[in-house]
């Protein structure tokens, strides 16, 4: 199912939105289409480069930003960017321009970091040995703070060839209970699900996102409480 739309006006240019899709699309038709293959292995990021067990590229410290603006085809690409698109302008739009960038960066490592633990502790050095690309992390935290802002709003969406409105709480919920289910099958039984899927880059950023959104939410309450309660009058017996 694809979201067209959440169905919120952002009150401001969702500019840094804007340059990350932009961003993302100049990277791959200036410097991947010309070499895709040469691109992806030199710019991608190798879990088995953190414990030092194959000589990367670049050093992991440095290719987890670059394998961010990276992806594999233009159906990745542009799936990434759809969701990015939909889900992002109003994050933005309630984090600041500056602080949706750096939540955005950070989102994206932390997908990283949780994705690379499990590779290295669960999976096999050759799983280690395959490079991962995408922005699907980074935007997986957008997906978990929009959860948390806005859990009520109406996402338009195409299934199949129906356009349906479905609550966030039931899509992305939904879509993330899928990755969870899915991640597990993949510990439990590799084989069974040979997708290629960053799954555990998906709920790392995902839950990383709805933790700050709601640590940002429950802070500006407590801002408003104060101010709240410092514009009350005194009572007389004080």
């Amino acid at each position: 199912m694809l979201p067209l739309s959440d169905g919120l006006r952002a009150r401001r240019f969702p500019v840094v939105n804007v340059a990350l899709i932009a961003a993302n699309l100049a990277v791959w038709v200036l410097y991947e289409l010309p070499d895709l293959e040469g691109a992806v292995a030199h710019a991608s990021f190798y879990p088995c480069a953190v414990d030092s067990s194959c000589d990367a590229p670049m050093a992991w410290g440095v290719s987890w930003l670059t394998a961010m603006f990276m992806h594999g085809s233009w159906d990745h690409l542009l799936g990434n960017m759809l969701f990015l698109a939909v889900f992002g302008k109003n994050v933005e739009d309630a984090f600041g321009h500056l602080r949706y960038l750096a939540f955005y960066l950070a989102g994206g490592l932390a997908a990283t970091a949780l994705q690379t633990a499990t590779t290295l502790l669960f999976s096999s050095h050759a799983d280690a040995l395959i490079p991962m690309v995408g922005a699907s992390g980074a935007i997986s935290a957008v997906l978990g703070a929009f959860l948390a802002l806005y859990p009520h709003a109406r996402i338009k969406t195409l299934a199949v060839v129906f356009i349906v409105h479905i609550p966030a709480w039931i899509y992305l919920g939904g879509w993330f209970l899928f990755q969870l289910l899915e991640a597990r099958d993949s510990i439990v039984d590799p084989a069974a699900t040979g997708s290629g899927v960053a799954l555990f880059a998906h709920i790392g950023g995902f839950v990383f996102g709805w933790i700050v959104a709601r640590v940002l939410l429950d802070s500006e309450r407590r801002r408003t409480e104060v101010a709240l309660q410092r514009s009350l009058p005194t009572p007389f017996w004080r």
